[in-house]
């Protein structure tokens, strides 16, 4: 059975768990943090905390791990990264004004069993915790491995200010509603438990990665909590990029009849002040598409991928197609046009447009602009090598070598001005594997390797949509690497229509080749031959370079599938 810890602000009355006290202004403050800034991180919230008492709140919420980052992954198994949260709470409590503040933060579980540290909540008020509250459902699926590093909670943490029996939740906790989930995935409901034991308003505190359909997901799913529990609840969501993911913020409040009260922005920083009287809802717009949701993920997360790690600068290689195309206005549009350098390398199968398509692009973003040709290396590499390959004919060894003589060129450049190379290759060729290793998979940071080829030409529209940015040659001539004579990726490859639905069926579906045959009406060879790549792609992926993730299976930190296997449905 599970116990509960309430404790009681002083000179408040209760009566049947309905508050007696005035109506309280809860702010939620949704910051970007980096894992392991510490003073950072620190400086943020009371920013944040500090803005939050200017405008008259009573609580102020942060995200999950707000103080430490999210997520720690193996940091968790140095003792002095827990000791250092530890005492940087302590700080944090003797800083922060006048103004409760719940924050997100680890710390030894002070068990004689199990794993060292906890994902906790600590409510800080007046320099001390008053109260700490452990997350009870540790997710292990798709990018979470929780339970590898933390120690499961057990009691409720029920906190009484101005009346309210505030209960405290932190993300997954609130993940397991058996009203919305057709099949829960834990035994426990902590959400249900916390109000059993008296609480009349939720705050979950979470650390909720971007993916498509998501922020709808989670709206849904609270607006469910405060209608079927009829109590209030408020919903505090990191933003900012950490590595592969991405975290949206959205945070958002619903009042006990599930209307939606506060809002916060999606993709950056924002405050926001939930008043439970009701007299006053601030909710902020958000994106108005899919489309937008994506194009501003990958911005946040390139920006703070470039950013968090150190760099000031990025190059491209600009091949004058759609893929390059995007992934330069990205970069100009996150880090600005000053700080991108575009890089068009012809080689000898290349057409003048592409050059010509290149140099437009460069123009309207405003970017600098370099010409390398490759034809001289590449016949260096290739009078170096024939007489190894002796009579052998031509074939794809070659216009590999084009791609890895690319790579190498970028990779220079990398290395003597200190830019980090952002790689090109979108979700469908990565998962076929149509892409060299070492040639356009080089780079620090692959920003569309997990963008589906028919989303790759939405995002190219939608960045035009003002006017032309990406220029029209390039959303209207066939894709082709130009490795070999009048190539086309239809060369090798089905109409990415076509290839983008196998995928996400079986990717991010997990339906098998008949399933997708049957549901689909597709050619079954088509299919079982699509999958067969996927598989027999996975050494490349395993390879490349991290991945920004915005789908709901993204190659990478999310899938974990052996290269040395025989499996095949």
């Amino acid at each position: 059975m599970a116990s509960y810890v309430i404790i009681a602000e002083k000179g408040v009355r209760t009566t049947g768990g309905r508050p007696l006290g005035k109506p309280v202004k809860i702010a939620l403050a949704q910051i970007n943090t980096t894992v392991g800034d510490f003073a950072g991180n620190v400086e943020r919230i009371l920013h944040y905390a500090r803005c939050a008492q200017e405008r008259g709140a009573d609580l102020v919420v942060f995200p999950e791990l707000a103080l430490c980052g999210y997520p720690p992954r193996d940091l968790m198994e140095k003792p002095e990264f827990v000791n250092r949260c530890e005492s940087e709470l302590e700080r944090l409590a003797g800083l922060l004004p006048d103004v409760p503040a719940l924050v997100g933060y680890v710390r030894s579980s002070r068990a004689k069993q199990g794993k060292p540290a906890v994902d906790a909540a600590a409510l800080l008020h007046r320099g001390t915790v008053v109260l700490d509250y452990v997350k009870i459902l540790l997710p292990f699926y798709d990018v979470f491995d929780e339970s590898r590093y933390f120690e499961p909670g057990n009691a409720q943490a029920v906190y009484e200010l101005a009346g309210y029996r505030l209960g405290v939740t932190i993300c997954e906790d609130a993940w397991n509603d058996k009203h919305f989930w057709k099949k829960p995935l834990y035994a426990r409901d902590p959400v249900e438990e916390t109000v059993r034991g008296g609480a009349n308003l939720l705050l979950n505190i979470a650390s909720s990665p971007y993916n498509t359909d998501k922020i709808q997901l989670r709206h849904d799913m609270l607006k469910a909590i405060a209608t079927a529990r009829g109590v209030p609840v408020v919903y505090v969501n990191q933003v900012g990029g950490n590595d592969q993911l991405v975290f949206d913020g959205s945070s958002m409040a619903f009042n006990e009849r599930g209307e939606l009260a506060a809002r916060a922005k999606s993709f950056e920083e924002d405050l926001v002040v939930f008043d439970t009287t009701g007299l006053s809802w601030e909710i902020h717009p958000g994106p108005e598409s899919e489309v937008e949701e994506v194009y501003r993920a990958l911005l946040l997360g390139t920006r703070d991928y470039v950013t968090k790690c150190g760099f000031k600068k990025v190059i491209v290689g600009l091949s004058g197609g759609i893929d390059s195309s995007l992934v330069a206005t990205i970069a100009a549009d996150a880090l600005g046009p000053e700080n991108m350098t575009g890089v068009g390398m012809p080689g000898p199968y290349s057409s003048p447009g592409s050059i010509r398509d290149a140099q437009a692009l460069a123009r309207n973003l405003g970017i600098d602009f370099r010409v390398i040709p490759i034809s001289p290396i590449f016949e260096t590499y290739l009078t170096t090598l024939d007489p190894v390959f002796g009579s052998a004919p031509r074939d794809v060894t070659e216009e590999n070598i084009q791609a890895r003589i690319r790579g190498t060129v970028l990779m220079g450049l990398s290395n003597k001005f200190a830019a980090l190379v952002l790689s090109t290759g979108n979700k469908s060729e990565l998962a076929v594997g149509y892409c060299t290793l070492y040639g356009d998979m080089a780079g620090g940071l692959a920003v569309i390797a997990d963008v589906p080829k028919t989303m790759v030409y939405k995002l190219a529209r939608y960045v035009n949509r003002a006017g032309e940015r990406i220029p029209q040659a390039c959303l209207e001539k066939a894709p082709s690497a130009e490795l070999r004579p009048d190539q086309t990726d239809q060369d090798t490859l089905p109409p990415y229509d076509i290839l983008d639905t196998i995928l996400k069926a079986y990717i991010e579906e997990n339906l098998s080749a008949r399933e997708i045959t049957e549901r689909y009406r597709l050619d079954p060879s088509l299919v079982r031959e699509t999958i067969c790549r996927v598989n027999r792609a996975e050494y490349k992926r395993q390879q490349a370079p991290p991945t920004l993730k915005v789908t709901a299976k993204a190659f990478g930190i999310g899938r974990r599938y052996p290269i040395a296997q025989k499996f095949c449905d």
